[in-house]
């Protein structure tokens, strides 16, 4: 990679990084906070406050993406980013459950997830552009796992109102990395011949390619079941017996350990003609290990064993999954299709938190079982249709969505 390739990847890998710490960061202490709050002993509240985020994500990432193709990413990032800020600390200062739920929708209505990625990709030649998307998909991951271990820590230093407003201050540093650290963006601009682009045209070319509907699909079920997860595991290892303050001892161990053994898949997935069978076989554990899960959750070893297993196809394909959407897509339609896979893992984050919270409480862990395995069920038989995408390098989106359209590149004006 040429030192702006690595300059843009890193600063941008950073502002995921920063924003999402915040998402994370909740996950494993917010269901039992929510207890303390009016109206939040019910598990459906609470699920639908941890899924809010991810309903304003999914509704806006499809808009802000386009807009980010139109306008510039630029623009859309600090607007989101502002949004995001001021949601974090309306959710700071809830007396109540429904008020955090009004701070959550606000912190979702920052949907930048689709300009950032879809920066990432203007910045990078064709040949890097998967190392960089792998360099943001292992920043999400290295966030995530330092968020779980941090969120019982910082539960007991600053509480959850002060994980809320430490997500706004670091959404404002955010800004300030993009401003200062990431290069000006290049926008692309279709050739002469090529049709006047619109919003409902894009989605219509976007949503009309199986091969990104399958990776839509996987996105969607891969965020539903963690969000539910989340609702499960902080009570199971309470009735297990360790208290909040002790759960990073879980997630820790976990989380580094997850990150070791997902390493094989990640090399492997590099040898030409391989990567659809770590694929497939990461959806294979996945499945198996989620109907394994009323058997796993009897204490704290076999909890952390279930974890264990769990996350290591998990980020196997929360790595993988970005780059091939970043292949596939047409060049002059990567921000609508990043918009759309975006919305996509958002709204399964909604469904799978607020789904979750009615499900445990009624049923507990069962309840959350078999929904889980039926979408993943559905994942690996579309997995297995799915066409092994061409070299870095060789073919480009442009071929595989069958478009003619040759986009040059333009500088961004100055905003």
């Amino acid at each position: 990679m040429s030192p702006l390739e690595l300059r843009a990847s890193l600063a941008l890998a950073g502002v995921f990084g920063l924003r999402l710490f915040g998402m994370f960061v909740i996950l494993p202490v917010f269901a039992i906070y929510a207890e303390t709050l009016p109206g939040g002993a019910n598990l459906t509240m609470a699920g639908i406050a941890i899924g809010a985020y991810g309903l304003t994500q999914a509704i806006l990432q499809i808009p802000f993406g386009w807009m980010s193709d139109r306008y510039g990413r630029k623009p859309v990032i600090y607007g989101g980013l502002i949004l995001f800020a001021v949601g974090s600390f309306v959710a700071a200062v809830a007396p109540n459950i429904h008020v955090v739920i009004v701070g959550r929708v606000l912190q979702g209505a920052g949907a930048i997830s689709a300009a950032v990625m879809a920066l990432a990709a203007d910045l990078t030649r064709e040949e890097n552009r998967t190392k960089s998307m792998a360099m943001i998909g292992s920043t999400i991951g290295l966030v995530f796992a330092m968020s779980l271990a941090a969120a019982p820590w910082l539960n007991q230093l600053i509480g959850v109102p002060g994980i809320f407003a430490l997500t706004g201050v670091l959404a404002i540093a955010a800004m300030g990395v993009v401003w200062r650290i990431v290069p000006a963006s290049p926008r692309v601009v279709e050739a002469p011949a090529a049709r006047a682009s619109n919003l409902m045209g894009d989605l219509k070319s976007v949503l009309g390619d199986a091969q990104l509907l399958r990776l839509n699909w996987g996105i969607f079920a891969l965020h539903a079941v963690l969000m539910a997860l989340f609702i499960a595991v902080p009570f199971a290892l309470r009735d297990a017996g360790m208290p909040l303050n002790q759960h990073w001892k879980v997630y820790l161990p976990v989380m580094l350990g997850s990150f070791v053994l997902m390493l094989p898949a990640v090399m492997g997935a590099h040898v030409p003609g391989r990567l659809k069978r770590w694929f497939v076989a990461a959806v294979v554990l996945l499945l198996l290990v989620q109907g394994a899960m009323p058997w796993m959750f009897g204490g704290v070893f076999y909890i952390s064993l279930f974890l264990l297993i769990f996350f290591t196809p998990f980020n196997v394909l929360e790595a993988m999954l970005p780059s091939l959407v970043s292949r596939i897509a047409p060049p002059q339609l990567k921000g609508a299709a990043i918009g759309v896979y975006s919305s996509v893992q958002f709204f399964g984050a909604f469904v799978g938190s607020a789904a979750g919270g009615f499900l445990y409480g009624r049923w507990g862990v069962t309840g959350i079982v078999v929904p889980c395995a039926v979408l993943l069920a559905i994942w690996l038989i579309l997995a297995l249709g799915m066409r092994e995408p061409p070299p870095r390098g060789g073919a480009s989106g442009n071929a595989i969505a069958g478009s003619s359209a040759a986009p040059t590149v333009a500088s961004e004006p100055a905003r």
